[in-house]
């Protein structure tokens, strides 16, 4: 099988992934994610229940769509930080490249979306979840690039402390979502809390992890 039909292949796949979820999100979002079934989503997406759980294995992953990169970011950011930054500075410059975009991982995603998440024990539990996974990966990846030793408690207490960060953030997002503040509104105020927020780490952590 040729590279060209390969490509077309994963082309689809990925279409086919983005149609679901995006069929999803709009029935999850008009009559509650509890509330509609796989096999709905599967029916109005115009493919096989199996189709929907070959790509999404869990249901909150239909909404959920990012969780990979979810998981994957800050442990990213840092491995590929510049010579002589921080963890702590690498991950700081990082949130507010993403604040300035609006970006949906820090929690830009509109009221309907934010709503859903919010009203909703399972996606909240799944979040939290999430959130668990990327400290893990965090903690590795600290854990590699400043050589501890399996036993230092320092890779797991920076990644609890920078990743608790992202974590208040993202709710104060949601927060002010539901309150229909816009999104510039936010990125304002969400720019003053996230220098007060990441500054409160700086004198443990300002020196940590520097490449």
């Amino acid at each position: 099988m040729g590279a060209d039909t390969l490509g077309l292949r994963e082309l689809k796949k990925r279409r086919t992934r983005q149609e679901i979820s995006n069929v999803a999100t709009r029935m999850f979002i008009e009559r509650g994610f509890d509330e509609v079934t796989i096999a709905e989503v599967a029916e109005a997406a115009g493919v096989a229940k199996m189709t929907v759980t070959n790509h999404f294995p869990r249901k909150e992953d239909l909404v959920l769509d990012l969780h990979e990169e979810i998981v994957a970011a800050p442990a990213r950011t840092v491995a590929e930080r510049a010579a002589g930054q921080s963890a702590l500075a690498a991950l700081r410059e990082d949130y507010f490249a993403g604040l300035a975009r609006h970006d949906a991982m820090i929690g830009f995603s509109g009221p309907e979306f934010a709503r859903m998440i919010t009203g909703s024990p399972a996606l909240r539990a799944r979040l939290r979840e999430l959130q668990e996974q990327r400290e893990d990966a965090l903690t590795e990846t600290l854990a590699a690039e400043t050589g501890a030793a399996p036993d230092d408690i320092m890779p797991r207490a920076a990644a609890a402390q920078l990743t608790a960060v992202h974590r208040v953030l993202f709710q104060d997002v949601l927060r002010r979502t539901l309150a229909r503040e816009d999104d510039e509104t936010i990125a304002a105020a969400l720019g003053d809390a996230a220098r007060r927020a990441f500054g409160l780490l700086e004198p443990a952590l300002g020196g940590y992890a520097v490449r």
